[in-house]
């Protein structure tokens, strides 16, 4: 819940790998708080986040030294009943490597969040823990669409779950830039 005694919004991204665009800050700008799951690119992106509001961001594996001692590896919160773990690499609900499991069951959160795989995924693991990577905002990867995600944290969890593409990887304009 945010101040207002309503459900807080929150905008989840990962993999922007130093880029940073209109697209990305008009969504930023429209919630109460700011998610990055690793792979960041350059503390530049993360200081324009900062200007559009408050960021929960951890590193993730293409993010240097400077970007490590500024975001921690793993992030674990609480909000309300719902608990949270986020890392970059985390690996697929259903096939989660050995150390995510045993961080799961160590720290139980309800909902565990990563990125690097710049594929969106939302699903369930056998356990029931609620998995979520937004994909990729940036344009460096495999990736065909740039997406990121949105939600409503209330009393209940996660409401109102809605996936925002912000157009294809790489895409150009006609003067040689890439969309924004």
């Amino acid at each position: 819940m945010n101040a207002k005694g309503t459900a807080q919004r929150i905008l989840l991204l990962s993999d922007t790998h130093g880029h940073m665009d209109e697209s990305i800050r008009k969504h930023a700008r429209a919630v109460d708080e700011i998610w990055h799951a690793g792979d960041i690119g350059s503390l530049a992106v993360l200081d324009d986040l900062r200007t559009c509001g408050p960021v929960v961001a951890v590193y993730g594996n293409i993010d240097d030294g400077l970007m490590r001692r500024e975001t921690p590896k793993d992030v674990h919160t609480s909000r309300g009943q719902t608990r949270f773990w986020m890392t970059h690499i985390g690996g697929v609900p259903g096939r989660l490597p050995q150390a995510i499991r045993a961080g799961m069951d160590a720290h139980r959160p309800n909902i565990f969040i990563c990125g690097h795989s710049h594929i969106l995924r939302v699903g369930h693991d056998p356990s029931g823990v609620l998995c979520l990577n937004p994909g990729a905002a940036g344009h460096h990867g495999f990736h065909h669409m740039r997406t990121m995600l949105r939600f409503d944290l209330g009393t209940q969890g996660i409401e109102n779950l809605v996936v925002i593409e912000l157009g294809k990887r790489g895409a150009l304009k006609a003067e040689g830039e890439l969309i924004s």
